[in-house]
């Protein structure tokens, strides 16, 4: 019997340490090596995933000890994903509270692929969420005030949901999207297949944002960057409508002629060979990496079947009759 007392005592002593080593990791303040501190959490990320995505990012010390007290706290499956920005020291507990809650007590914003720059800080004044300070800013203002290296700021900025404490700055938002899109884009250049006719990344990014926008099935996506790549190399005119549109502006009135295809402006790939100056949307990660790594193809031509997906030519004749097939009625 005393024994079993002994046991008992060295039971109940050791979880107290257990539960003093717990409670001084939840309330410890975790180290920053600045604030604000930026990390993003995947899509479908699983408890193990998001503490070992956080952990590689440098927001917790290890792993193990944050999902021990996330499944002790039952939040386990509460993780919630997205792009987060730490603004002031928080503890192992509170960081747990902002990835479980984010979506309710955070301000959320979702830039989408393919939109432009104005449509992008359209979307920016309409969130109720977020303080307007670029508002009365012009483009050239708003990229010194993020730090831009870049004189225009069309395609710069990484589509995502970006979470955020309600009242931040869109200037904050758009830092965290601009600075996204260049570790995104510079990781992906560094692994790009060789012999691609793109001398830098800033060309990597002009042309996916064409590929994002002649996308009309995901499937279809390095097949259309196939075809750019070869008609890069080859020295032909790009041909692309997109990009014609973007030069007509907000004049455009969604009907594409044909003067609108003679008539030369520096987006006119009809006129003018080679890239655009500028991206001419944002392009996402799918887009970027289609351009660094093409379908390897002999196709030159292509054209939309009507439900979104497109048909690949070689030679002209079969694009003109892929064109009367399905274009003209």
């Amino acid at each position: 019997m005393k024994l079993i007392k002994e046991l008992i005592l060295w039971l109940l002593f050791i979880s107290l340490i257990i539960a003093g080593l717990a409670g001084f990791y939840a309330l410890r303040p975790l180290s920053f090596s600045q604030l604000p501190y930026e990390f993003s959490l995947k899509q479908g990320s699983s408890l193990k995933s998001a503490a070992r995505q956080m952990s590689q990012a440098g927001v917790i010390p290890g792993d193990s000890l944050f999902v021990l007290l996330a499944r002790s706290l039952g939040k386990a499956t509460q993780i919630k994903p997205g792009n987060y920005e730490i603004t002031e020291p928080v503890t192992p507990l509170q960081l747990l509270d902002m990835i479980s809650k984010g979506r309710v007590e955070q301000g959320e914003i979702t830039i989408v692929e393919g939109i432009s720059f104005r449509q992008l800080r359209q979307v920016l004044n309409s969130s109720a969420s977020l303080q307007h300070d670029s508002a009365a800013l012009s483009d050239d203002e708003i990229l010194t005030r993020i730090e831009a290296t870049e004189m225009l700021a069309e395609g710069l900025f990484f589509p995502d949901t970006y979470n955020f404490a309600a009242g931040s700055s869109d200037l904050a938002v758009l830092k965290r999207a601009y600075q996204l899109m260049l570790r995104h884009l510079q990781e992906s250049w560094s692994q790009r297949d060789a012999n691609l006719p793109l001398k830098t990344p800033y060309e990597a990014l002009i042309l996916a944002s064409i590929v994002e926008k002649e996308t009309g099935q995901a499937k279809d996506r390095p097949m259309i960057a196939g075809v750019f790549i070869n008609r890069l190399k080859k020295h032909m005119l790009l041909q692309t409508d997109p990009t014609v549109i973007y030069g007509i502006g907000e004049k455009f009135d969604g009907n594409l002629r044909k003067r609108d295809l003679q008539t030369d402006t520096p987006y006119n790939t009809y006129t003018r060979g080679g890239l655009t100056p500028t991206p001419i949307a944002l392009p996402g990660l799918a887009a970027i990496q289609a351009v660094l790594h093409p379908a390897q193809t002999n196709a030159l031509y292509f054209v939309a079947r009507g439900d979104g997906s497109s048909y690949f030519s070689s030679t002209l004749n079969e694009h003109i009759n892929a064109v009367n097939r399905y274009q003209i009625k």
